[in-house]
């Protein structure tokens, strides 16, 4: 069995700064991708951050404040927001790609909390 474990959420200033981590741990044959996706209350979940083998996408409204990066061989990913708005409050979701014995897969975290505030 395969759990992907999130953390660092939490509730931080306009201006402030979060870095979120999510590890994955079981019967790993390899991790295709990895990504973070984003659900605020009454809103579509919508993806933030995607990392793979050909470089790195941001959704248009994170660009330049957010940056995803990860080690594959500890099938662990980050992503660290600077400058952190209103909007950008919303339960942070994360997301694998993972190969397991035959069968390849889409796992999701818990999820993690942020909220932007004053």
């Amino acid at each position: 069995q395969v759990r992907l474990a999130e953390s660092g959420g939490g509730l931080v200033q306009p201006g402030g700064s979060l870095r979120l981590s999510c590890a994955a741990s079981g019967n790993i044959f390899s991790v295709n991708s990895m990504a973070w996706y984003r659900q605020a209350p009454g809103k579509q979940r919508e993806l933030v951050a995607v990392i793979v083998s050909g470089g790195t996408n941001y959704l248009n409204s994170v660009k330049g404040r957010f940056t995803i990066t990860n080690n594959n061989a500890k099938n662990t990913v980050w992503l660290q927001m600077n400058s952190l708005l209103p909007e950008d409050t919303a339960v942070y979701y994360c997301q694998m790609e993972i190969t397991t014995d035959a069968l390849t897969i889409g796992y999701w975290g818990q999820g993690t909390q942020v909220t932007v505030s004053s």
